[in-house]
């Protein structure tokens, strides 16, 4: 890209003009090294200016990795005969949700695969939603459920018990590659569920994978997607091979990549709330995230309670990297702080608010 363009592109950005396709895809093209810093220090500026220094983090409580699905990229497949399945009991989750509101977390992100036993019956699963109920009341933390293609009628009662986020991610918006990703599952329906969880006044979290095969287009296409949703927390993740999976053997993506996406999310969107991850690298790949621009650090994992990740599902969590203590030295290198829960829990209720004055387009 010429010198001139590339400058142009990034002023435009700055000043909050809406960039075209075009642009949008010569910066994701980008592999200049002085370039993409500049693209990662627009993405700051951007941050700095929407949300000061401040940053919220998230406690991730993945209470159940039994899945019904084959999905050729997931370590929790159905098929997989070396995943170490568990169900945690609800004293367990509790007890993993009060060891992060003692610690600072400012929302707690109740994960499951999508397991046979919640999903049989309306009373199984209302077991989720009296856990969350619980968790409301007790610790008054706000809560994002990642429950899977839950069905449509059970998004109701995620309201009635306080949940706050629903986050079911697409990982692509090419149909082609969703059903090789995930196989035997409805493009459709998972992408209804979020606008109807919108509809509902729910918060919606959104995320695509990177190093699956997908095109620069592809990835073009995804952040349209989500600014059409209108998710309001919006994420990329890069694939990491897992062991007895068809996708075992293919090599992840450079972490280039994922930087470079998260950067153009910040532009893109830059009142987003937009994820780094400790899921991939660990505490090592945080700095990297938050110079791109990240806002929201994911995937914190209380020690010894049993509990794991997904793309890693044991990184950095028995040795307590994992954890508030251990992200907040970073924030401090990047000039950035925790913010408080008010400060939170403001966000969501001005995003809250805004969606019962908006029409279905998103118009006042």
């Amino acid at each position: 890209m010429k010198e001139q363009r590339f400058n142009n592109i990034l002023c435009k950005a700055l000043e909050g003009d809406p960039l075209t396709r075009s642009e949008i895809n010569n910066l994701l093209a980008t592999r200049e090294k002085g370039k993409i810093r500049r693209i990662f220090e627009v993405a700051r500026s951007l941050r700095k200016k929407y949300f000061g220094t401040t940053v919220f983090l998230y406690g991730f409580v993945y209470f159940s990795n039994y899945c019904r699905n084959d999905c050729t990229f997931c370590i929790n497949r159905h098929s997989n005969r070396l995943a170490q399945r568990y169900r945690k009991e609800a004293d367990v989750i509790l007890k993993a949700c009060e060891y992060f509101a003692e610690s600072g977390i400012h929302c707690i992100d109740l994960t499951m695969g999508e397991d046979p036993f919640f999903y049989q019956s309306e009373e199984r699963f209302l077991l989720i939603c009296e856990i969350t109920e619980k968790v409301k009341q007790e610790l008054y933390l706000p809560i994002m459920l990642s429950p899977g293609t839950l069905p449509q009628a059970f998004l109701p009662y995620l309201v009635e018990k306080g949940v706050d986020w629903f986050a079911c991610y697409q990982e692509t918006y090419n149909r082609a590659l969703f059903q090789k990703i995930r196989p035997n599952q409805s493009f459709q329906n998972r992408l209804d569920l979020k606008y109807n969880a919108k509809e509902l006044g729910l918060l919606v979290e959104e995320g695509i994978l990177t190093g699956i095969g997908e095109s620069l287009e592809d990835v073009a296409d995804a952040l349209a997607a989500m600014d059409k949703l209108g998710a309001h927390q919006r994420r990329v993740m890069r694939f990491i091979p897992q062991k007895e999976t068809p996708l075992s053997g293919k090599c992840t993506s450079d972490r280039t990549t994922e930087l470079i996406i998260i950067a153009v999310l910040r532009i893109l969107f830059p009142d987003r709330l937009i994820p780094a991850s400790l899921d991939i690298d660990g505490i090592n790949g945080l700095m990297m995230r938050l110079d791109a621009g990240a806002n929201v650090i994911t995937s914190l994992i209380p020690p010894s309670m049993g509990l794991t990740g997904v793309a890693q599902p044991v990184l950095d969590i028995n040795d307590g990297q994992r954890s508030v203590e251990s992200v907040i030295p970073v924030l401090k290198a990047a000039g950035l702080v925790p913010a408080s829960l008010k400060e939170y829990t403001r966000w969501i209720t001005n995003e809250q608010e805004r969606m019962r004055t908006c029409d279905p387009l998103g118009k006042e």
